[in-house]
């Protein structure tokens, strides 16, 4: 029989255990907001130290092979190589893996000693590095050996590295490329984006340890693949490249000059041919060059360009109007202007000259004469065809650390600097925008931008254009002018099969960081034949030469003859020049 005192403890006890269950719910309840919160603060305000946790237990890689470049006629100039790291994971040993039988067996394929490689097997560290840059071929043998032993201890990856076949051949339109550092130069950085792009790229993820991280998204082949980014094919012609290279050379030695630049062009496309910069590197080995080296200083560095210039100064004035092909000019030999005194080269042994015509004035490269035309231009007519030019702005070519030149505003000119415009010396210029200003008057008035990478129809016309610098009878006439005076004159750049267009000059260089000038020279020469029908621009610059007289004739031109004869030769062009000989036949 329940009494009152049973009555009342069977509530008592399902109350206690009620509070109890619910305290525990409560604390379930703030375990799991606890939970909630934490969650929250790693995901949302501390998820970069955890994800650095995880970058630390894996890496990414994204393998693909960086494409090749080639010359014109598929000749390589750079490609990638292939070269495996091998490592080792002692946790994978096993009874049947051990440092023992594995050396006995990979020793010989890389070409260690069985014992010194069994030491280093065995030591007591996670990962073992057990030979890097091993070759393709030695690659495969080993993966053989671990494919027919089952080895999972033993584990290898790719790294590429790049090359040039060549050496020193055209190392500053090539440039460089480190895989490591991520540094380039020339083409290979100009082109970097093309010679990257691959249309699918092997991505996968490895352990610490290197094993290859598989889930859902990983293609079992991808590590195995070897994606490729696009080929570069360039303009340049390897055997005219190797004749600059050689001639410039030579010149540079014998003149024991500083530096010097030779550039062949197809002024009818803007192609170049050739482009040999001196001093040079081995891109190869790009970490020994010296700055000066690595340099394209063709690009970005400018000087006063002298004589050449007073093709531009007489064309310009040709344009507007101001003189024709019969024109006769006033030659005093000498002349004052405040301070400064200039006179023809020739002043103090032939004196003044007097009346002449144009074709005297290239060939006999009058100072007087080229001022005096000069003159006849206003400051913004003058300077309006100088940036028609190109004068004052990149040329456009697709090589990084183009220089845009030293152009001064017609606001900043006085009749002195007008003066010195005229010949050569009120400006300072890239080699570039020599080649490209001169190579109009070898097109029919038309500059086409000068590019060192073969393009796609779509291509170039987006990246070359064609500008309509002076009109095609003003370049014809300017053309036969030249041809008349280099014909007319005893100079080394006459060639015996080929009416050549050309002017040489010298140029007093300036003093570096400073005013005035020193006592080093350029010498130069700029022209292109055959002359009916211009194929070829030639242009050579030597900076600094010492030994023997140092002119633009003998120093620049004899380099500049013998270009021209092998590129005709190379390209099989068609003489235009009728000789005594052929007159006869």
């Amino acid at each position: 029989m329940r009494t009152e005192t049973d009555k009342f403890r069977k509530p008592s006890r399902t109350k206690k255990c009620n509070n109890v269950t619910d305290s525990l719910n409560v604390l379930y309840c703030i375990a799991i907001a606890a939970l909630v919160i934490n969650l929250f603060i790693v995901q949302i305000f501390d998820f970069q130290k955890y994800r650095q946790k995880g970058k630390m237990q894996r890496s990414s890689h994204a393998f693909a092979v960086r494409g090749d470049i080639y010359d014109r006629h598929g000749i390589k100039l750079a490609t990638d190589k292939i070269y495996y790291n091998i490592y080792a994971r002692p946790v994978d040993y096993s009874k049947t893996e051990t440092p023992q039988k594995i050396a006995h067996l990979l020793a010989p394929v890389l070409g260690l000693s069985e014992y010194s490689l069994s030491k280093k097997l065995s030591q007591k560290i996670p990962v073992i590095a057990v030979k890097k840059d091993v070759d393709r071929d030695s690659a495969k043998a080993v993966m053989k050996i671990l494919d027919e032993n089952s080895f999972r201890s033993i584990s290898l990856d790719k790294k590429n590295t790049r090359e040039y076949p060549q050496g020193v051949f055209a190392s500053h339109v090539l440039g460089f490329y480190n895989f490591d550092a991520d540094v380039s130069n020339g083409v290979e950085l100009s082109a970097k984006d093309k010679l990257e792009h691959v249309v699918r790229a092997t991505r996968y993820q490895k352990t610490r340890d290197g094993k290859i991280i598989y889930n859902f998204s990983t293609d079992p082949v991808a590590p195995t693949m070897n994606p490729k980014g696009q080929d570069i094919t360039l303009t340049i012609d390897a055997a005219i490249q190797h004749v600059c290279e050689k001639e410039l050379f030579k010149m540079i030695k014998e003149k024991e000059a500083l530096r010097g630049a030779v550039i062949v062009m197809n002024p009818r496309n803007g192609e170049i041919l050739a482009y040999a910069v001196y001093p040079t590197y081995d891109p190869n080995f790009f970490q020994k060059a010296t700055n000066q080296q690595i340099k394209n200083w063709t690009l970005t560095d400018v000087y006063p360009p002298g004589s050449t210039f007073k093709i531009i100064t007489v064309t310009s004035a040709m344009e507007l109007g101001k003189i024709n092909e019969n024109s006769i000019i006033q030659d005093t030999g000498r002349m004052k202007f405040g301070n400064y005194t200039i006179e023809n080269y020739d002043y103090k042994e032939k004196g003044a000259p007097g009346k002449i015509n144009l074709v005297y004035l290239f060939e006999h490269s009058s100072n007087i004469g080229s001022v005096n035309i000069g003159y006849l231009m206003t400051h913004n007519e003058f300077y309006t065809m100088l940036k028609r030019f190109g004068f004052g702005e990149k040329s456009g070519i697709d090589l990084p650390g183009e220089s845009s030149g030293l152009l001064a505003s017609p606001r900043f000119w006085d009749k002195g600097l007008h003066m010195t415009m005229s010949y050569g010396y009120g400006t300072s210029v890239s080699i570039m925008q020599m080649v490209s200003a001169v190579s109009a008057l070898a097109n029919d008035g038309v500059r086409v931008t000068p590019h060192v990478i073969k393009y796609s129809p779509e291509e170039e016309a987006e990246k070359v254009k064609h500008i309509q610098t002076v009109s095609p009878q003003t370049a014809k006439t300017i053309t036969k002018l030249l041809t008349t005076a280099i014909n007319n004159g005893r100079t080394t750049l006459k060639l015996d099969k080929y009416n050549v267009a050309a002017k040489t000059g010298t140029s007093k260089k300036p003093v570096e960081n400073g005013s005035g000038y020193s006592g080093a020279m350029y010498t130069s020469t700029i022209g292109y034949f055959p002359a009916s029908n211009p194929q070829v621009l030639i242009y050579v610059v030597i900076d600094s030469a010492k030994k023997g007289p140092v002119w633009g004739n003998t120093v620049a031109g004899p380099v500049f003859r013998e270009v021209a004869e092998q590129t005709a030769r190379i390209l099989d062009l068609k003489p235009d020049k009728v000789t005594a000989q052929n007159k006869v036949n």
